[in-house]
């Protein structure tokens, strides 16, 4: 531009522009092809005033951490309803154990009752004579038992009129009043009860001539 040009420009009201310092120029050079400061160009990276990051467990950026779930190995709602399944079972196995032990245990205290209820009704009306010599066998939880008798009370045994109680580790003859009554209370403790009427093979016992000898050890 001219002198003259530049002068009418001025006297126009244009400024003219700063010219550049030497620092700034050879700066300017050096810096060309290069990338500003403050700014990655590489992918997945964004300048300062480029907007967020990708956030963590992002699928899109490298090295994310996946969902909770895909960590897990794809828990879902089959194995929560098994874990719930087999709780349930052992609930169930464990009122069914508390149940039988409470059931066996009502079953004690009524068998304890049952026996001091017995042991007072015979009271004073048991007929073991300690002079008795006859050994009269008879079948009582799976093994032979015998009881000492006389012979008139082995008549009465034999005929009915007359029975056996177990009553704490011992065999005690009593009437058939009190038999009846024995059964009523405590079944259990019957050892013997003779029906006359039944045929004589149902107790080979019952006759003296079978009689098993006392020093047989059973």
């Amino acid at each position: 531009m001219s002198d003259t040009l530049r002068q009418q420009l001025l006297g126009l009201g244009f400024k003219e522009a700063p010219r550049p310092r030497a620092d700034e120029r050879r700066g300017g050079r050096a810096g060309a092809g290069k990338p500003a400061k403050g700014r990655d160009d590489r992918p997945g990276k964004q300048s300062r005033g480029g907007g967020a990051r990708p956030a963590a467990g992002d699928p899109g950026r490298k090295g994310g951490k996946p969902p909770a779930q895909a960590r897990r190995g794809g828990t879902g709602r089959g194995e929560i309803d098994l874990a719930k399944a087999y709780a349930i079972r052992a609930q169930k196995e464990k009122d069914e154990r508390i149940a039988a032990e409470k059931e066996k245990q009502e079953q004690a205290r009524r068998r304890r009752e049952a026996r001091a209820k017995l042991a007072a009704m015979v009271e004073g009306k048991v007929l073991n004579d300690p002079d008795a010599e006859i050994a009269r066998h008879f079948e009582y939880g799976g093994k032979i038992k015998r009881i000492y008798v006389t012979e008139a009370q082995l008549r009465e045994l034999n005929a009915g009129a007359l029975g056996v109680l177990q009553l704490n580790g011992r065999y005690l003859l009593v009437d058939a009043g009190v038999l009846a009554g024995a059964e009523q209370v405590f079944p259990e403790a019957v050892a013997l009860k003779v029906d006359p009427d039944a045929p004589a093979a149902d107790d080979p016992y019952s006759d003296p001539k079978y009689q098993v000898p006392d020093d047989l050890v059973w």
